[in-house]
C-alpha cells in the first residue's frame, strides 16, 4: 500500500497491510509440543533456526533433538511445570544446532488447549544475540529520544501524532497525551502550520527527506512572542518498506536567528554606507548632492525619499526656529520619480513650502533629533504632510510607516532627509534610524559643501559678469560677437576675459585673456587687468608696449600670471597690430582661403617679467575675420592641443557665416565636457568703410 493509500484511508475500516518486518529481523521461530514432548508441529522459521528440516524433527522428543545432556534434567522440570500450571516461562537457554554448535536461543514457552481438550506446549525461539541487539537498539533509541534537546514527533500517514518526546511537549507547550491521535493544525491552531504539512506530504509520497526547513511563529509556550525553528522531515519505513508515518525533528533556532539578522541588517548597513560614501559627493553641485543621497535611500532604506533644505540656509542666513516658528522647506530632491501618490504628496524639486510649527519634519529641523513614526495612523498623515490634499495621496498611497533625520553641518541644521515607507512592509526600527542619521550625516557635509561651493562661486560669477561688457560697443569697420561661459559647476569660475575698446582714428582694440587661477581671486584679477588695458589703450600704444606695461602691472598682483592677445584694427590701413603673451594664436578666415591660425611670437605670459614683447602686423581686409579664444574652447583630457587647433579650423569654413551662429557653434562643438574651464571667444569681422 503506498503513503498516498494509506494516508487516504485514515478514518475508515482498515484493510489488511504488508506484514511488518520486525518478526522478519527476529527470525521467530514456532514449535508445538504434544504432552509426551514429542514436535508435531515445525515452522520454516525452526528448521532456520535450530538445522533441521520438519521430516526431521516431526516425530522426535524436542528435548533429546535440541538439549545437551547436562540440560535435560532441567528442561524435563520447566516443561512439566509449564504443562501443569499454565504458566509460561521466558528466558535464555543453550540450544544444540544440527552442524553441532551451540546457540543460545530466547525462549517463551507457554501451555495451549484445542477444542477437543487436548493439551499441547507452544515454544517461540529466537536468537538470543538478535534479540538482545534489537533491545538495546530500542532502548537507545528511546533514551537518545527522550533526553534529546531537539524535538521529535512520529506521525502516521494520515499526519497524527503518535510519539512526542519532552522536547516537543516544551516546545509547543502542550502534554504529550494532547498530541496524541492529533493533527498539528489541531495542537498548535495559532501557528501558520500548512508549510510543514505540506513538507510532511511530499516527503510520505517520494520518501525525499527535507532538512531544516524555517517555520516562524508563535506556541502556547510563549505565545507573546515569534519563535523560529528548524524543522527536518523523514519518511518511516519498516525493513519489508512499509510506509509507518513521518519522523519530525524541531529545533528552536530563534537566537542564532536573530544573530543572522542582525548581522545581515548589519551588512546591509555597512553596503549602503559605502555605496554612500562613493555614491554622495560626486560633485559640488548642491542639487546633484541632494540626489545622490535620495538614491542611496531608495529603495535600500525607504520607497520614498526626499532631501529638504531650509530656505535660509540656502539663502547663507542662520537656521534657527523657535517653537512658534513654521519652517520655510526647498525642496531639492525625491525619489523615485515615478509619479505615484506618495511621490506627488511631496514638494517638488525647486520649490520653496511653508511647514506649519506642529509637522513633524518642522520638529525635525527645529530639535535637530529624529522623527519616527513606526505605525502611521489616519491622524498622523496631517502633521507628515504640508496640506490635507497632500495627507490624501499619502493615505491613498497606504504610506504605514514614517521617519525624518536631521541634516546636521558643522554644528547647524541644514534640512531633513524625509523617508516614506509605502511598499516595503517593515516599519522602520531603530536600526533604520541609526542609518538614516549616518547616511544624513555623511550626506550634510557633502551637502554644506557644495553650498559654500555654490554660493562662493555665484559670488565670483556675479564679479566676473559684472566686470565683462554686456555687449561689445559699436566700433568702425567691425562686426563684433562674443561669449562668455563659466566653469563647470565642479570648478570654479576662472579669471578669463574680454574687451572691444574703441580707439581715435576710428581704431579699436581687440582683447582676449586668461588669469591663471580660479575663484575670486581670479576675477578680481582681471577685472583689475582688464581696468589697466583699457587705460593703457587710450593712449595709444603700440600692442608690445602695452603689453609691457601689463606686465610690470600683472607682476604687482601677488605673483599673478595672466596670457593675453591684444590687437589694434586700423580700417583704413586694412591692418591689424597684434602682440601675444603666451596666449593661443587667433584664427584669421579669408573667404576664397583656407582658415589659418596667426603666426605670432608666442611671448611669455604676463607677470613673468624681464623679457620683451613683438608686434606683429597682420592684412584685414573687410570680409575676413579674426577669432580670439581662450584655451578652455579647445582643450580637452584626451586629444592633443594640434588635434583640437584643426579641428577649430574646419569648423571656421563658412565666411558668410553670421558670426554670432559662428559663437554657438564653436561653444557647442568645441567646448568638451571634461574640460571645466572657463571659456572667452570673440570674432571680429571687417567691414568697408562707408
Amino acid at each position: 500500500m503506498s503513503a498516498a493509500e494509506a494516508t487516504a484511508a485514515q478514518g475508515s475500516e482498515p484493510g489488511p497491510v504488508r506484514p511488518g518486518g520486525l518478526l522478519d529481523v527476529l527470525g521467530v521461530a514456532s514449535v508445538v509440543l504434544d504432552t509426551d514432548g514429542r514436535i508435531v508441529l515445525w515452522s520454516p522459521q525452526a528448521e532456520e533456526l535450530f538445522g533441521y528440516t520438519a521430516q526431521e524433527a516431526l516425530g522426535r522428543h524436542a528435548a533429546r533433538l535440541m538439549v545437551h545432556e547436562q540440560h535435560l534434567e532441567l528442561v524435563g522440570k520447566l516443561f512439566a511445570d509449564v504443562m501443569r500450571t499454565g504458566q509460561s516461562w521466558a528466558g535464555g537457554f543453550p540450544v544444540k544446532h544440527k552442524d553441532g554448535s551451540t546457540r543460545l536461543v530466547e525462549f517463551r514457552n507457554m501451555r495451549l488447549l484445542d477444542d477437543h481438550g487436548d493439551v499441547y506446549a507452544l515454544g517461540l525461539a529466537a536468537d538470543q544475540s538478535t534479540v538482545r541487539r534489537l533491545e538495546q537498539d530500542v532502548a537507545l533509541s528511546e533514551r537518545m529520544v527522550k533526553q534529546s534537546p531537539i524535538g521529535y514527533a512520529v506521525l502516521d500517514t494520515g499526519l497524527r501524532y503518535v510519539s512526542v518526546n519532552p522536547a516537543l511537549e516544551k516546545i509547543n507547550g502542550v502534554p504529550a497525551a494532547e498530541h496524541l491521535g492529533r493533527t498539528l493544525r489541531e495542537v498548535l491552531p495559532m501557528l501558520n502550520s500548512e508549510p510543514v504539512l505540506a513538507d510532511a506530504r511530499r516527503v510520505l509520497d517520494t520518501g525525499v527527506p527535507v532538512i531544516d526547513n524555517i517555520l516562524v511563529g508563535r506556541t502556547p509556550a510563549d505565545p507573546d512572542e515569534d519563535h523560529t525553528w528548524a524543522h527536518s522531515l523523514y519518511r518511516l519505513e519498516d525493513a519489508t518498506g512499509n510506509v509507518l508515518g513521518v519522523a519530525v525533528t524541531v529545533v528552536d533556532i530563534t537566537e542564532q536567528h536573530q544573530d543572522a539578522l542582525r548581522a545581515e541588517a548589519a551588512r546591509r548597513r555597512l553596503a549602503v554606507i559605502a555605496d554612500a560614501s562613493a555614491r554622495i559627493g560626486t560633485t559640488l553641485e548642491l542639487d546633484r548632492t541632494a540626489c545622490e543621497l535620495a538614491e542611496v535611500a531608495v529603495p535600500e532604506l525607504a520607497d520614498v525619499a526626499a532631501v529638504d533644505l531650509l530656505e535660509a540656509v540656502v539663502e547663507g542666513r542662520p537656521s534657527t526656529l523657535g517653537p512658534a516658528e513654521s519652517a520655510v522647506i526647498r525642496a531639492l530632491a525625491v525619489r523615485p520619480q515615478d509619479g505615484s501618490h506618495a511621490v506627488r504628496a511631496a514638494d517638488p524639486p525647486g520649490a520653496t513650502a511653508r511647514y506649519e510649527p506642529d509637522r513633524l519634519v518642522t520638529q525635525c529641523v527645529r530639535s535637530g533629533e529624529a522623527v519616527l513614526v513606526p505605525q502611521v495612523k489616519d491622524d498622523d498623515l496631517p502633521r507628515i504632510a504640508r496640506s490635507p490634499e497632500a495627507a490624501e495621496l499619502l493615505g491613498r498611497a497606504g504610506l504605514h510607516s514614517y521617519l525624518a533625520v536631521p541634516l546636521i553641518a558643522r554644528g547647524e541644521v541644514l534640512g531633513a532627509l524625509d523617508l516614506k515607507r509605502t511598499r516595503n512592509p517593515a516599519p522602520f526600527d531603530q536600526d533604520d534610524v541609526v542609518l538614516a542619521r549616518e547616511l544624513a550625516a555623511r550626506a550634510a557635509v557633502q551637502i554644506d559643501n557644495a553650498r559654500w561651493y555654490q554660493n562662493a562661486r555665484n559670488t565670483a560669477l556675479t564679479l566676473q559678469r559684472s566686470l565683462l561688457p554686456s555687449h561689445p560697443p559699436l566700433t568702425t569697420g567691425l562686426e563684433v560677437a562674443s561669449r562668455y561661459q563659466p566653469a563647470g559647476a565642479t570648478s570654479e569660475v576662472g579669471g578669463d576675459w574680454f574687451d572691444v575698446i574703441p580707439l581715435d582714428g576710428g581704431r579699436t582694440a581687440l582683447v582676449v585673456g586668461d588669469v591663471m587661477g580660479s575663484g575670486i581671486s581670479a576675477a578680481a584679477t582681471m577685472g583689475r587687468l582688464r581696468t589697466a588695458t583699457t587705460t593703457l589703450a587710450a593712449l595709444g600704444l603700440d600692442p608690445a608696449l602695452l603689453l609691457e606695461h601689463l606686465d610690470k602691472t600683472t607682476s604687482a598682483l601677488d605673483h599673478s600670471i595672466a596670457t593675453c592677445v591684444y590687437a589694434v584694427h586700423d580700417p583704413h590701413l586694412r591692418q591689424c597690430r597684434i602682440a601675444n603673451a603666451g596666449h593661443l594664436p587667433p584664427a584669421r578666415v579669408r573667404p576664397g582661403r583656407p582658415p589659418e591660425l596667426l603666426d605670432l611670437p608666442t611671448g611669455v605670459p604676463l607677470g613673468v617679467g624681464g623679457i620683451a614683447f613683438s608686434t606683429v602686423t597682420v592684412d584685414f581686409e573687410p570680409g575676413d575675420e579674426l577669432v580670439f579664444y581662450t584655451d578652455g574652447l579647445v582643450e580637452t583630457r584626451c586629444h592633443s592641443l594640434d588635434e583640437r587647433l584643426d579641428f577649430l579650423l574646419s569648423l571656421l569654413d563658412d565666411p558668410a557665416r553670421p558670426l554670432e551662429d559662428t559663437c554657438d557653434l564653436l561653444l557647442r562643438t568645441l567646448h568638451h565636457p571634461d574640460n571645466h574651464d572657463d571659456v572667452a571667444l570673440l570674432i571680429a569681422r571687417s567691414q568697408k568703410l562707408p
